[in-house]
C-alpha cells in the first residue's frame, strides 16, 4: 500500500507522562513522527495532540488502535486534510547584509503574507503561518540569500465545521 501524510488528532488528560506513552508508543512501533504538537483544550485536565505520520491506511488503522488502548487517550481521531484547516507556524532568519536583498526579502514575505518580526544589521527573520508547503515554497525562495535558522511548530489542524 503506498503511505501517505496523516493527522492523528487525540484528545489526553493533560498529566505528566502521558506525551512519553504516546512517543513511547510510536517508537515501539518504529513508527517516525513528522510533527507534533501540543496544547490544552476548552476543557480543564485535557489536552489536544496533533501528530503528522506516513503510513499506509492498514498501518495507520493499526496504529490508531493501539494509540486507543493507552489509559491516558479520551478520544482519537483522523482528520480529512481536504476537510480541515491545516497551519504551521514558522520563523525564519535570513542573511540580509545589503538594502537590495532587504528588499528582496520583504517582497517575498509581502507575497507570502508573512511578517517581519525581527531585523538586524546583517539579517531579517520572517514568522509565516500557512500549509507546509506554502512555507517550504517560502523558504525555497529565500534560500539563495543563506537561511540562518528555522523554527517550526509542526503542523496544527481543526475540522471544517459543517456548511
Amino acid at each position: 500500500m503506498k503511505e501517505k501524510t496523516h493527522i492523528v488528532d487525540m484528545i489526553v488528560k493533560d498529566e505528566p507522562g502521558v506525551m512519553n506513552r504516546v512517543t513511547g508508543l510510536f517508537s515501539r512501533r518504529n513508527f517516525n513522527i513528522d510533527t507534533i504538537t501540543v496544547g490544552k483544550t476548552l476543557e480543564k485536565g485535557l489536552s489536544r495532540i496533533v501528530i503528522t505520520v506516513k503510513a499506509d491506511n492498514d498501518t495507520l488503522e493499526q496504529l490508531k488502535k493501539q494509540l486507543g488502548k493507552l489509559i491516558d487517550v479520551e478520544k482519537i481521531g483522523e482528520i480529512n486534510q481536504e476537510n480541515a484547516v491545516v497551519r504551521e507556524l514558522c520563523l525564519v532568519k535570513i542573511s540580509a547584509k545589503t538594502p537590495a536583498v532587504r528588499k528582496e526579502i520583504i517582497s517575498f514575505a509581502d507575497i507570502f503574507r508573512a511578517n517581519i518580526v525581527d531585523v538586524s544589521k546583517d539579517s531579517i527573520t520572517a514568522q509565516i503561518v500557512g500549509k507546509p508547503d506554502q512555507i517550504d515554497a517560502f523558504i525555497k525562495l529565500v534560500k539563495k540569500h543563506g537561511v540562518k535558522e528555522i523554527s517550526r511548530t509542526g503542523v496544527n489542524a481543526i475540522s471544517r465545521s459543517k456548511k
